[in-house]
């Protein structure tokens, strides 16, 4: 039986769940239907799905609902799909591409967790009267000494913290975590066991609302001046060749540059809105010593050595918090304005924040 942290005859207490259509929610939704607590599961229909119905790889589309609508009805509790379109629209799409407007990649997921997916259907869920609403998400929340504190998902490989750092502590003392310290496979046999639907359903791999994987387009087709041509550059300023647009390249890219003649491989190392100038330069000019972060969220004591993560698929390294400067023991890559910058002790996310900019390291030739 997973614990859902609420003590007691969970009989008389009341579970929303949040649920996207997918394996994962499917199986918080029937475990906490297990404990005997009244469930309820809560869809949010967030874009207009158009060419995503239909399409695996994409969630909250038209088949996901229903999914979520059929899984529901075989454990025999509500469910409910609210339309928050206009401010997903706001708060994620509209700010997505004007982040790339602005020279920046952004990390959508992270702005979904922090709008609609938490503080709206939060709401949503006191409005309904539950005692918690639970997700899908692999982490773990753990109560500590001072309150709960949000945790790495048990399974490395499904973890999901970085995408959540910018959860309030308000917000997890209502959140519940039930898969947080299951491995992905588990839950798949339990969604199996139960006879799920969805139990063999692919994981979502793309930004919902570009079901296509065109960023690029997508940017280009609301913000239509982002298609702008102009210079690649080398750190001198020297041309070497045009670009089709900012918002096709990011800090760190290697491919697509389209210029020769270099002894060496050249890499984005920033991108300058104002001039429309790609600035590109050996590897080394990617090492970052410290960077700027903007917009924290603090779960826990910054005042002393941390691991930080500035980029999700990256492993955390070590560093220190002064001031809003986040220093690198050592020269880290990779760092691009407009990522998120988490903050760990061991397991435990202690906040973090956006990365507004970044301090070059000063590495010999």
């Amino acid at each position: 039986m997973v614990d859902f942290q609420l003590g007691g005859d969970l009989r008389a207490r009341r579970i929303v769940v949040a649920m996207s259509g997918g394996v994962d929610s499917s199986v918080v939704a029937a475990l906490a239907h297990a404990t005997g607590a009244e469930t309820i599961g809560v869809t949010l229909q967030l874009y207009d799905h158009g060419e995503a119905v239909g399409r695996a790889g994409a969630c909250c589309a038209g088949r996901d609902i229903r999914d979520a609508r059929a899984v529901c009805d075989r454990l025999g509790i509500a469910h409910y799909v609210f339309d928050h379109e206009d401010s997903f629209r706001t708060q994620v799409v509209d700010r997505f591409a004007d982040e790339y407007l602005a020279g920046r990649t952004p990390i959508p997921c992270v702005q979904c967790n922090m709008g609609p997916k938490f503080t709206d259907l939060l709401k949503l869920a006191r409005d309904l009267g539950a005692d918690c609403l639970a997700t899908g998400h692999y982490v773990r929340r753990v109560e500590g000494a001072q309150g709960a504190e949000l945790h790495r998902g048990a399974d490395p490989a499904r973890d999901q913290s970085y995408f959540l750092f910018a959860t309030t502590q308000t917000q997890l003392d209502f959140l519940r975590f039930p898969l947080g310290a299951l491995p992905k496979s588990r839950v798949r046999e339990i969604a199996a066991e139960l006879g799920l639907g969805v139990a063999a359903k692919p994981d979502s791999q793309d930004i919902c609302f570009v079901p296509d994987g065109d960023y690029a387009g997508l940017v280009k087709k609301l913000r239509p001046e982002s298609d702008t041509r102009g210079d690649i550059v080398d750190l001198s300023g020297a041309k070497l060749g045009e670009h089709r647009g900012l918002i096709h390249y990011t800090v760190g890219q290697r491919r697509g540059l389209e210029i020769g003649g270099s002894p060496e491989p050249l890499y984005v190392v920033r991108l300058e809105p104002d001039t429309r100038r790609v600035v590109v330069g050996p590897r080394t000019a990617l090492a970052v010593e410290a960077a700027r972060l903007t917009g924290m969220n603090v779960l826990g004591p910054l005042d002393g050595p941390l691991f930080a993560k500035v980029r999700s698929m990256a492993k955390p390294v070590p560093a220190r918090m002064v001031g809003d400067q986040l220093v690198f023991d050592t020269p880290e890559y990779g760092v691009s304005p407009g990522q998120a910058a988490v903050l760990y002790d061991g397991d435990r996310v202690l906040g973090g924040g956006w990365i507004a900019e970044t301090e070059a390291a000063r590495i010999a030739a």
